[in-house]
């Protein structure tokens, strides 16, 4: 019996392994670049989506953390350099050959952000809501084309 623990134990860290996503490998690693630079849109996105969900509203932070999303929002788009798109990427094909498409996104998506910090400097929880919903639809518009499930 314990050998079989000992077995299983020793077991688990080369199944995890093997269960992870291939490395970025790429010239100057894009695909890790922008993968960083969204999920630090995300951290001050988040928080935000879950103190409207929660009745939980906070002006003073959220409005910090519209700031934070307006500072990050340029962050990823350097790095959707022609060719990264390799595994572990979760970007389709579409974001270079619908190029115009994958721009309009992008720019819907800076015109949001900054609608979404006029809203939250006004204080008032029904605009930020309101702005708040704009910009999660243009994630999800981009996201239907641009990335992988």
């Amino acid at each position: 019996m314990p050998c079989r623990r000992l077995f299983i134990v020793a077991l688990i860290p080369l199944l995890l392994t093997a269960c992870s996503e291939p490395e970025d490998t790429g010239p100057g690693q894009p695909v890790t670049h922008r993968r960083t630079a969204f999920n630090t849109i995300l951290k001050a996105f988040e928080p935000m989506g879950s103190q409207l969900r929660k009745s939980q509203y906070k002006a003073d932070d959220f409005i910090t953390l519209a700031k934070r999303l307006n500072q990050a929002k340029q962050g990823p788009w350097e790095y959707f350099t022609p060719g990264s798109d390799y595994p572990p990427s979760r970007a389709t094909g579409a974001v270079w050959s619908e190029a115009e498409k994958f721009e309009a996104r992008r720019q819907d998506f800076f015109k949001a952000a900054d609608q979404l910090l006029v809203a939250a400097e006004t204080r008032d929880e029904a605009k930020a809501k309101a702005a708040y919903e704009v910009l999660h639809d243009t994630c999800r518009e981009c996201h239907k084309t641009f990335k992988k499930s």
